[in-house]
């Protein structure tokens, strides 16, 4: 009886480890700085028909070659730099996941190879932006969330020409008060607490129009230098 308690368990603990450790190699693979990818961006998948049989490689310096993506199919695009792309599809033998030559590939839009790199470039430059936890106009309302988290406020305004609004970002500092009392055995005088109090620190106004940031206002101890600003999302037919 113990033993079959034991392979039950067991039975319950693997596929739940098998999830976190799948969960630790997709957090590794999405952590290289010089990756976009498209999940991030994109609530469907985008698709590029293979027009020719390509090599494809385990790393995105085409280094390592694990073998060839088969031509006359539709592959998923999963991630790209400005010279590769990370697809999945099926291999010339079974599926197959990993970096291709852009030159494999045709889509819908003639221009896709430009315009995915333009994406590229905008979205390594936001990502820049919420590593360093900074707001730029051009940036989507999502993008802001991921750089500076939830707003401390916020106001929309609704019209029949769409929607607009700002968010406030509020940093506060804390600071602590003391009172000096005396003790009365010994007459010597310390220091005790008493409180704390929120101070504002610095203030991030972001003000919106449909979703994309037009203009934004900082106090002066969040200033830093000019107004940054980042092409607004692109829209193609991929």
């Amino acid at each position: 009886m113990k033993l079959g308690i034991a392979l039950i368990s067991l039975a319950l603990i693997l596929p739940a480890t098998a999830e976190i450790k799948r969960k630790e190699r997709r957090s590794l693979l999405d952590s290289d700085p010089g990756v976009v990818y498209m999940a991030r961006s994109f609530d469907k998948p985008i698709e590029l028909k293979v027009v020719k049989e390509a090599p494809v490689f385990s790393d995105k310096e085409g280094k390592h070659r694990l073998g060839s993506l088969k031509a006359d199919q539709v592959v998923h695009l999963e991630a790209i730099t400005d010279k590769i792309y990370r697809v999945r599809g099926q291999g010339t033998r079974d599926g197959i996941a990993g970096w291709v030559a852009p030159w494999a590939f045709s889509s819908q839009d003639p221009q896709f190879v430009a315009h995915l790199k333009e994406f590229y470039e905008r979205q390594i430059q936001v990502q820049a932006l919420i590593d360093a936890k900074q707001v730029a106009v051009g940036m989507t309302l999502d993008e802001v969330s991921q750089s500076r988290g939830k707003p401390n406020k916020t106001s929309l305004r609704k019209t029949e020409k769409g929607q607009s609004g700002r968010w406030e970002y509020i940093e506060y500092e804390e600071i602590n008060h003391y009172i000096t009392r005396v003790n009365p055995v010994t007459g010597v005088a310390y220091r005790q607490f008493s409180h704390t109090t929120q101070v504002e620190k610095g203030r991030t106004t972001v003000e919106f129009e449909d979703n994309i940031v037009t203009a934004v206002e900082e106090s002066e101890d969040r200033q830093g230098g000019s107004v940054r600003i980042v092409v607004p999302p692109l829209l193609y037919r991929w």
